[in-house]
């Protein structure tokens, strides 16, 4: 249970501290962080879970991250599906931890919450094709590395950095186009309260990033065969 109650709590952190900084602070008249301080956000709240979960659960805080994992042999899939269901629950309790606080404002639109989306739903217009590709590519990536510096020849006490790192960069690269999921637990939480074409819209973001993760498991199991973290 110790495991599971990490990935719940770090994901709703992950929820809450870059889905976050993306409704409470990007569009800030004046002082808005931008895609630049979205993106750093999220980056930062892998970095401050891998050094404060990962050595309970890994810190995966997402299903694909747990996915990739498994079929590059460093994650026991007993484990798969109750580490997807806590990663869900954490993100959709940071979810409704931000509406709460948002709601608060006087003038509060829901907007689009941070949701992810494409066509009209893409923060730059980009078509559902475009939406796919790069969320398939983004998550093989994001797994890519995570199996690297995790592996056991990897300089040691510097994974979570790497990590956080390419998660930032993989946002200045796609928020413009999807708003950037590579974490179907991310998408599911802010999807199920704007409802509507978020919900309609949702299946990419969950098959996109798990054929990513799966891709970049077989790759990475490939060319470096290692069955221990």
């Amino acid at each position: 249970m110790k495991k599971f109650i990490a990935e719940f709590i770090g994901t709703l952190w992950l929820v809450l501290g870059g889905c976050g900084s993306a409704v409470l602070a990007a569009g800030f008249p004046e002082m808005g962080i931008g895609f630049v301080g979205v993106s750093l956000a999220f980056g930062l709240t892998v970095v401050t879970m891998a050094y404060g979960i990962g050595h309970i659960s890994g810190c995966h805080l997402n299903p694909a991250v747990s996915i990739g994992l498994w079929v590059g042999g460093r994650f026991d899939g007993k484990d798969l599906f109750p580490y997807i269901i806590a990663q869900c629950m954490g993100a959709i309790a940071g979810a409704a931890i931000l509406f709460l606080i948002a709601s608060g404002k006087s003038d509060f639109v829901l907007g689009n919450f941070a949701a992810n989306g494409y066509g009209e739903h893409s923060p730059g217009g980009y078509s559902m094709t475009s939406a796919f590709f790069i969320e398939v590519v983004m998550t093989f990536i994001f797994l890519f590395v995570i199996l690297g510096s995790t592996y056991t020849k990897a300089p040691r006490g510097f994974a979570g950095l790497a990590i956080g790192l390419c998660l930032t960069l993989i946002h200045l690269i796609s928020i413009p186009v999807t708003n950037t999921s590579v974490n179907p637990a991310r998408s599911t939480s802010q999807a199920l309260f704007v409802n509507d074409w978020a919900l309609g819209q949702l299946w990419l973001f969950w098959l996109a990033p798990i054929i990513g993760a799966i891709l970049a498991g077989i790759v990475y199991k490939v060319i470096t065969p290692e069955t221990t973290d």
